[in-house]
């Protein structure tokens, strides 16, 4: 039997790309839209449900075997939008998730959120996702936090690098962050850690 998963952030550039991931690996996604969202480059057989991150329905996880939060405030939100969504809307909807017996949530996070800097252009945000990830690990569910380093639109890489290999410098192609969610959400490849993760490169032959 296939797995439900409610994907949060499914029409985002990455999200997008995870929604066919989950597809192409068998399970079914559940996209968590609002009524403005734009649904028409969501795939065939990605089911949609309404739900608002700043006022979630509280059965918005019924019937979810998995979570996974790839949602995001976006870079031109003020601070107030970005704790209403990257903080207290991820938080919210891990509680959903834990209320309906969800068995493993997912969460998409960013390097530098477990010790967020107070001297940073993304301070805020990296505070708020700081607090969301924390509320996560601390909720008793089936976790995993997956923090890429600065995200681009390359296609998928020939290996992975995660936790003390990664170079906080570096770029993760959002295919690659794609595959490791639906990784995570389906196999539980990354259950109960947090980890940094980047995009590697073919190694060089003589």
């Amino acid at each position: 039997m296939s797995m439900n998963v409610l994907v949060a952030g499914a029409t985002g550039k990455t999200g997008q790309l995870l929604v066919r991931e989950l597809l192409h690996k068998g399970a079914k996604p559940t996209a968590l839209v609002r009524d403005i969202s734009d649904t028409s480059t969501l795939p065939d057989g990605c089911d949609l449900r309404k739900g608002d991150l700043t006022d979630l329905p509280q059965d918005v996880c019924a019937g979810m075997d998995a979570v996974i939060f790839a949602a995001g405030s976006g870079g031109d939100t003020d601070a107030e939008m970005t704790d209403k969504v990257d903080r207290d809307g991820a938080k919210a909807l891990v509680d959903r998730a834990k209320a309906e017996g969800v068995q493993r949530f997912v969460m998409l996070s960013s390097v530098g959120a477990d010790n967020p800097p107070e001297d940073h252009d993304l301070a805020h945000y990296l505070q708020a996702k700081h607090a969301a990830d924390r509320h996560l690990m601390d909720s008793g569910l089936t976790y995993a936090v997956l923090r890429p380093v600065a995200l681009t639109d390359d296609g998928k890489s020939p290996n992975i690098l995660f936790g003390d290999a990664v170079d906080q410098s570096a770029t993760a192609a959002r295919a690659d962050v794609a595959e490791v969610l639906a990784d995570a959400a389906l196999m539980g490849t990354m259950d109960g850690t947090a980890l940094d993760m980047q995009s590697g490169k073919a190694k060089a032959t003589a």
